[in-house]
């Protein structure tokens, strides 16, 4: 093109330059009172252009024999003139023009006019399609189609949008598996000789295209409920874009940890430890978290301190998410039909160890690790830290659980109970779950029970202190886990006291403290209860689907609860045993009016039902006793 006439175009490569600059450095400054102010200015320039190039093009057809011309040379052998040569001088005409209108459709969707955006990118396409696809305009088709994937996902067209991102995709494989060298970038097209691309600069750029339709990609196929493929597509697209060294160290970090929870909850646990490691490190290389002084100073530096800080906080939490589930795992592994630790499986298991620890090592090295030369050691040391395997014994459980009880703090001095609430109960309830998983593997009765009143002491301060107006939702959940960690710690504390008596008769401390473990675990229960009340205090006739089931165990729980009081008085004994009964009759009644209640709590009905048909005759024979006894 600049055989028509240098310095014109030359002059065409300084407009673009410009409209360049407008678009991606002085659009930053733009007030906000016109935001768009330079990209206006672009765009009138990438018109010019386009003008100017329609007259170039006019002027080099005409100059051109109809043997040289790009539309009378057929690939493939075709003769009916639907598709030519992208790399004949008129492709490369064709692509200037596709690229102009690619630029002024990325302009006006970025100046929220979309329809308009639209209508220039499917003109690039028009452009672009009747020629093959070259190391000349390969780029450009994969930047349209990667574009016009995003344009389409954000009007909900989800299934169109990975139609175009799909083809962009086998565009690109299509290229690199025939020609495999970096293709013209889009901006060379409107670059003079001295200010071409070097070979390296071309690789990186159409590289990152490519990225940018794996992210995309990612992210449809999460849309579409795709979750195996687009955790593929976002696990490759974290690897390109530290090999290509384009990523936000923060938002890396965030996509890495996010994705670890994927992996966690398929139980693949290898993997989601070297995506919160990675996602640790490379959370480093965002620098230190400003001082609280200097945060004072400046607007922009409390922001900073704002965004490091929870963003690392969110990564902790993926962390403890981490080790809960896999100490989870290891108890559904290890618990037998009563819930307790079997000796047998636990051997079992521990056999079979030494082939898992081959496996592991095995995929390790088939796996797509992240890092780069700066990064990978460090992101591996961290990994050596963490085990992936599940816990067998109590010391790999501990050793677990205290680096979840670590990172626990860590989220815990961002997510302060004043100003995140919901936040800050979470945690506490994941660090509640984390000791009960470990109290799992303890042998010694007492030191368990010390383990869940551990889990009373972070919890009911909060439970009594939070506003059940504002919170009713977390309220109920704290009420119904503290009631069932005080029947947990009264069923120990009973297993103990029997362990160690040499008689059925317990002494006065023992009996009053399991009935002060029994009453605090049934006024859990019954504050639960009493929050399902209406505000003018009835109890609904109808339980909601998502409390029939706590309800329901709830009261099934209490009534269990009223017969195990210790009572030395008769009469005491019968007036629980009578609240015992009145609850197992709740219970049964509600299920007989509800059928479809009996999914829900199906053991719970049927043994209510059975002791609405025993309990009476206790009751009797206990009347029957007082009044002898008088």
């Amino acid at each position: 093109m600049a055989s028509v006439n240098s310095s014109d175009w030359r002059a065409i490569c300084e407009q673009f330059t410009t409209a360049l600059n407008l678009t991606e450095v002085e659009s930053r400054k733009d007030p906000e009172n016109d935001p768009f102010r330079s990209k206006y200015k672009a765009r009138e320039i990438l018109r010019e252009i386009y003008s100017a190039l329609k007259n170039f093009e006019a002027t080099e057809a005409d100059s051109e024999t109809s043997g040289e011309r790009g539309e009378e040379q057929v690939v493939d052998g075709e003769k009916d003139g639907q598709c030519f040569y992208g790399d004949s001088p008129a492709g490369w005409r064709a692509a200037k023009l596709a690229a102009v209108e690619y630029f002024l459709g990325v302009n006006h969707i970025e100046t929220e006019e979309l329809s308009a955006g639209q209508e220039h990118l499917m003109n690039c396409m028009k452009l672009i399609d009747k020629w093959s696809t070259s190391s000349m305009n390969v780029s450009l088709v994969i930047h349209v189609k990667n574009q016009l994937g995003i344009l389409w996902s954000g009007r909900g067209e989800t299934e169109t949008a990975k139609a175009f991102l799909e083809t962009a995709e086998g565009t690109y494989l299509r290229y690199m598996k025939k020609e495999g060298s970096p293709p013209t970038d889009m901006t060379e097209y409107f670059s003079t000789e001295e200010n071409q691309l070097t070979h390296q600069e071309r690789t990186k750029r159409f590289e990152l295209a490519y990225t940018h339709t794996k992210y995309y990609l990612a992210q449809v196929y999460q849309y579409l409920g795709e979750t195996e493929l687009s955790a593929t597509y976002c696990h490759s697209t974290l690897q390109r874009q530290l090999q290509l060294n384009q990523f936000n160290p923060m938002e890396w970090a965030l996509n890495a940890a996010t994705l670890s929870q994927y992996y966690i909850n398929k139980g693949l646990y290898m993997e989601g430890r070297h995506c919160l490691s990675a996602a640790t490190v490379i959370s480093g290389l965002a620098g230190e978290v400003p001082s609280e002084a200097a945060a004072e100073e400046s607007e922009r530096e409390q922001e900073r301190r704002d965004q490091l800080r929870q963003k690392r906080a969110d990564i902790a939490r993926c962390w403890i998410k981490y080790c809960l589930n896999l100490l989870l795992d290891a108890k559904k592994a290890l618990e037998d039909n009563i819930g307790e630790l079997d000796g047998d499986r636990q051997e079992e298991l521990k056999a079979a160890r030494r082939a898992e620890v081959e496996e592991e090592e095995k995929s390790r090295k088939s796996a797509l690790l992240f890092g780069s030369e700066d990064t990978f050691d460090s992101i591996a040391s961290l990994e050596e830290k963490v085990q992936s395997l599940t816990p067998l014994d109590f010391t790999d459980a501990r050793a677990l659980f205290l680096v979840g009880q670590t990172y626990v703090t860590q989220a815990k001095e961002y997510f302060e109970m004043d100003g995140f609430v919901t936040d800050h109960i979470e945690i506490l309830q994941d660090h509640s779950a984390l000791f009960r998983a470990l109290a799992f593997f303890e042998d010694d009765l007492e030191r368990r029970c010390k383990m869940h009143k551990r889990r009373v002491d972070m919890l009911e301060p909060i439970c009594n202190d939070l506003n059940g107006h504002y919170y009713l939702v977390i309220r109920r959940q704290l009420m119904f886990e503290l009631a069932e960690i005080y029947n947990e710690m009264m069923d120990l504390k009973l297993t103990v006291a029997n362990c160690q008596s040499d008689s059925e008769t317990l002494d006065s401390h023992t009996i009053k403290k399991l009935n002060h473990l029994c009453g605090a675990s049934a006024k859990f229960f019954e504050m639960f209860l009493e929050s399902l009340r209406s505000p003018e205090g009835k109890l609904p006739e109808v339980l909601e689907e998502e409390v029939l089931r706590p309800a329901l165990v709830a009261r099934f729980r209490v009534a269990r609860l009223y017969s195990r009081v210790i009572c030395p008085v008769i009469s005491d004994k019968l007036e629980n045993l009578n609240k015992s009964l009145d609850h197992y009759k709740y219970v049964a009644q509600y299920g007989d009016a509800h059928p479809e209640a009996s999914a829900a709590v199906e053991t719970e009905l049927e043994l209510s039902r059975e002791m609405v048909s025993l309990l009476p005759i206790k009751i009797n024979r206990l009347k029957a006793q007082m009044i002898s006894n008088n």
